[in-house]
């Protein structure tokens, strides 16, 4: 699906991972859980959630801003100020999809 202009608008695969234990992100937790929050409330964030099993980390799909922007808003996550994670960033040029997407794309 496109825009009206022609240009496809990004999407971002965010792989979150514990550069440590599990056991060792859980003091930010709370904070990590307020910025997922914020984000998914700013509309950038449209699923995220913990892998399974959960002692890898987690994922999230992002839209709406482009890389620079993206990878700004994941060096705010409280896991990655506080080292206890990191983030694999894939973005994703849209091709196909399901209809009830096309408002997003």
């Amino acid at each position: 699906m496109e825009r009206s202009h022609g240009t496809p608008r990004p999407m971002h695969l965010l792989i979150v991972e514990y550069t440590g234990t599990e056991q060792a992100a859980e003091p930010y937790f709370r904070d990590h859980a307020a910025y997922l929050d914020r984000h998914h409330r700013a509309g950038t964030f449209l699923v995220s959630g913990q892998t399974v099993p959960t002692e890898l980390g987690g994922a999230i799909v992002a839209h709406g801003v482009d890389r620079a922007e993206i990878e700004r808003i994941t060096s705010e996550d409280p896991f990655v100020q506080a080292g206890v994670a990191t983030y694999r960033i894939v973005t994703i040029a849209p091709g196909r999809s399901h209809p009830v997407l096309k408002p997003l794309l």
